[in-house]
């Protein structure tokens, strides 16, 4: 028996089914206007293909909801088709396909761990920590006194990543970045 969950029961995060297709619930609003029924504007991203698009449903509708898990593995390497990983717990390989985990790698180094989403049984994506810490490898050199302003410029990040950094920031200085949004946060 498939577990069946309401609109009035979404949360952000929740995975559910819609016309045969699994969606995560990135957002939603329940609207409840002075004429007509209430209903629930959301903005779903279809895990299969990465499209994000704002559905509308009436209060009160019900979707089956898919079940996930999170498990901590450790990032291996990159083969150029495949980004390979290994369960932490049963030390288990897997490889997913690098297009679909090609974001992420920008900020992931051999060996390190992150947590990738299963649904249903199969890996569905990689959740990143909110901050990781990596050596800037190539940027312009910084100016002494340009320490107050707001004024960044790019910088090359040991894995290829490229953000923008203030401009006190110099080669081999280690920067600690949030790789959801490709922002610096602070020296390391």
């Amino acid at each position: 028996m498939a577990d069946v969950v309401s609109t009035n029961e979404f949360k952000n995060g929740m995975h559910i089914e819609v016309d045969g297709a699994k969606w995560r619930i990135v957002e939603f609003q329940h609207v409840k206007p002075g004429k007509g029924g209430a209903f629930v504007r959301t903005k779903l991203k279809q895990l299969d293909s990465g499209s994000v698009v704002d559905r509308t449903f009436r209060a009160g509708e019900k979707f089956t909801r898919v079940f996930t898990e999170v498990k901590n593995v450790q990032y291996l390497y990159d083969d150029g088709s495949e980004a390979h990983f290994m369960d932490e717990e049963s030390y288990e390989q897997f490889g997913l396909p690098r297009e679909s985990v090609a974001d992420a790698l920008d900020y992931l180094q051999p060996s390190s761990t992150v947590q990738i989403l299963h649904v249903d049984g199969k890996p569905a994506g990689l959740q990143l920590p909110a901050s990781v810490e990596l050596a800037v490898t190539e940027t312009e050199p910084g100016v002494k006194g340009d320490t107050v302003s707001n004024v960044t410029k790019p910088a090359t990040l040991e894995t290829g990543a490229v953000v923008q950094v203030p401009l006190f920031v110099n080669v081999g200085d280690r920067v600690k970045v949030d790789p959801r949004e490709a922002r610096y946060i602070s020296r390391a």
